[in-house]
């Protein structure tokens, strides 16, 4: 499995959901409505769900072993810390001298792709 492109799609403060992103595979198949969650002790990734007629949520779609949720994980999570650590850092510019501001310099917006490298 090679994921190819992920989209930080919505970020969110306050809550425990912090955001949701969609993950492309091998350039082939899109994964959307991941959610990045803020837990008791650690971020995790939860995969989209639905709601069964009892109640139950059931994941649409998930990792098989251990090891692909591993992998699977930390790429969206490295994703998104790295997505927060560009976003604080193109807020750290100053915006009232003009003279500091590269007008050429491309500002990521929140659905803009971050590569897996």
């Amino acid at each position: 499995m090679n994921i190819t492109d992920i989209r930080i799609r919505k970020v969110l403060t306050g809550e425990r959901l912090r955001a949701v992103v969609s993950v492309t595979i091998d350039d082939m198949l899109a994964i959307h409505d991941i959610k990045v969650i803020e837990g008791a002790e650690r971020f995790f990734v939860a995969m989209p769900s639905r709601r069964e007629e009892n109640g139950v949520f059931r994941d649409i779609v998930h990792p098989i072993s251990g090891q692909a949720r591993h992998f699977f994980e930390d790429t969206v999570l490295n994703a998104y810390k790295e997505f927060l650590e560009t976003r604080s850092q193109d807020r750290a510019v100053p915006q009232t001298n003009t003279e500091n501001i590269n007008t050429n310099e491309h500002t990521p917006d929140i659905e803009e792709s971050v590569a897996d490298e």
